[in-house]
């Protein structure tokens, strides 16, 4: 299906250059945090609350887990937002590691629910954090340059 016309291009002044935040919901916030922290090794940027978790990435990017429910009530200091149901986030790993990261993680015995390699020669491991969400991580490159 091809993308309607414009899409596929913007004006140089408003294309962004990445992906700065990006959020996943989970009930259970300390939860999710502790997969997050624990199990996959990244940065908390303060202690998580019953609202949020924050987690600064080696490359930049911020990861938030939020509440549904909290952070979809009106009248919050940023607009309020929230989804049902599970996400999805890839997260990238350093060549070479992927065999390393799957036998810890069933060392720590969680579940990989599916194993993909890629036309673009990248390979996938997905798992679920607590709340569902599917987390995949992903040695190589899955998408055309």
């Amino acid at each position: 299906m091809a993308a309607p016309e414009g899409l596929l291009s913007s004006p140089p002044t408003l294309r962004p250059v990445r992906i700065y935040e990006t959020v996943l919901y989970a009930p259970d916030v300390v939860a999710a945090a502790t997969f997050y922290s624990e199990t996959l090794g990244l940065r908390l940027l303060e202690d998580p609350d019953e609202l949020s978790a924050v987690f600064r990435l080696d490359h930049g990017g911020v990861l938030l887990l939020f509440d549904p429910a909290r952070s979809s009530a009106p009248g919050r200091p940023v607009p309020s937002h929230g989804a049902t149901g599970p996400g999805h986030l890839a997260l990238g790993l350093a060549p070479g590691s992927l065999h390393g990261v799957a036998a810890e993680l069933q060392r720590r015995g969680i579940e990989i629910e599916r194993e993909i390699s890629w036309d673009e020669g990248g390979r996938s491991l997905y798992v679920r954090d607590p709340a569902g969400n599917s987390v995949e991580l992903i040695e190589g490159e899955a998408w055309p340059a």
